[in-house]
């Protein structure tokens, strides 16, 4: 852990709806004062910071005087939009004694879904990070909708996107928690955790939270991420003094997990995590061995059958012949083409398409393994 935070350039830091407001719901300006002096102090020592603030909706039922979650979605994107104006001020207000300017950037799953806008996100990050601004991002409550698949769906998930999109070498998720806890065995906090098995993922929880979304079962799906991205995560109570300094330090009291040590590379990267795919294939056996053992491209021979419609250059997904996903990729041919192809060794194709070149339904260089 210590040699990776001795090589950390870039962190992005989360921090909860709980962390951010009081038990009455009003935002907790004290702590978000302590938040920018800390990160201040990451700055100095030549960091770039990114903030990922909850929040906004817990403060905008403070002001609406709502003292549930409200449940129907436009109650919630009313709450949203009341209370992020408030946030962002709030954050300002914080770093402007250290004289650091703030960015809002408020993002839906859309945002960097398509190639294009994923790219321009990320050169946007870049601008501002080499321009010395703090980004404090956002899931945009007020326009995202679940049933159109746009939502990222809490921002510990945000947060690993944004590492993974960044390229950042350390995310820090602060929460009102010590860290992941061993509920099986000794009821302390796990201080390492190398591989997210599934023990370590019965260990994750809920939370009962009226202003918060998801708990550390997000935080544990977030940490497989980042880690997969080459980056690491550490989960910490952000209520104690010095959090920051003292994890950069070496000294802080947490769960921090390992990074892959072969991280993907920007594309897949893309694939594995920020695309929606827009149907699947289902391969035999012996694909899916050669897929994952020898790195090879999926040939129509191992297809088995596919669901949905697409067009050709579309997100796929990969499934087993027990129908779940082990790969995703893009699609060299459009869904109405895999019934005749589908099954079909090269020589027994190419007469069909004469103009053609190349057969892969996906090719290794657009594909990823999900596990």
């Amino acid at each position: 852990m210590h040699a990776l935070l001795e090589k950390t350039r870039r962190v992005v830091i989360k921090l909860g709806t709980g962390l951010l407001t009081t038990d009455e719901g009003s935002i907790n300006i004290e702590r978000i004062r302590e938040i920018c002096r800390q990160v201040d102090l990451l700055r100095s020592r030549g960091l770039q910071v990114i903030v990922v603030s909850s929040g906004s909706v817990g403060l905008g039922m403070n002001r609406l005087d709502y003292h549930k979650r409200p449940t129907d979605l436009t109650t919630l994107q009313a709450c949203a939009a009341v209370g992020q104006s408030i946030l962002t001020d709030t954050w300002q207000n914080g770093f402007n004694p250290f004289g650091i300017t703030v960015a809002q950037l408020l993002l839906t799953r859309e945002d960097v879904r398509g190639r294009k806008r994923h790219v321009a996100i990320k050169n946007l990050f870049e601008k501002l990070l080499t321009s010395g601004v703090a980004p404090i991002v956002n899931e945009n409550d007020s326009v995202s909708v679940d049933e159109l698949h746009y939502r990222f769906g809490d921002n510990d998930i945000l947060s690993a996107l944004v590492a993974s999109l960044t390229k950042a070498e350390m995310l820090v998720i602060l929460t009102t928690i010590g860290g992941l806890m061993d509920l099986n065995g000794s009821q302390r906090i796990v201080p390492v955790v190398e591989e997210i098995t599934t023990e370590i993922e019965e260990m994750a929880g809920g939370t009962d939270s009226i202003t918060s979304v998801g708990g550390m079962f997000t935080k544990v799906e977030a940490a497989k991420i980042a880690t997969r991205s080459g980056c690491g995560v550490f989960i910490g109570n952000g209520k104690k003094p010095e959090i920051l300094k003292n994890l950069f330090s070496g000294k802080a009291e947490g769960t921090f997990f390992i990074p892959r040590k072969i991280s993907l590379v920007s594309k897949k990267r893309w694939l594995a995590f920020f695309e929606h795919p827009e149907g699947s294939v289902r391969v035999d056996e012996g694909a899916r061995q050669a897929l994952i053992h020898q790195g090879g491209s999926l040939l129509p021979k191992g297809v088995t059958g596919y669901d949905g419609e697409f067009r050709a250059g579309a997100i796929i997904s990969i499934e087993r012949p027990d129908g779940t996903d082990f790969a995703r990729g893009v699609s060299q041919f459009d869904s109405a083409e895999l019934d005749t192809v589908a099954g079909r060794r090269t020589d027994q194709i190419q007469p069909l398409f004469p103009g053609r070149k190349r057969f892969e339904i996906v090719h290794r260089d657009s594909m990823v393994m999900l596990a």
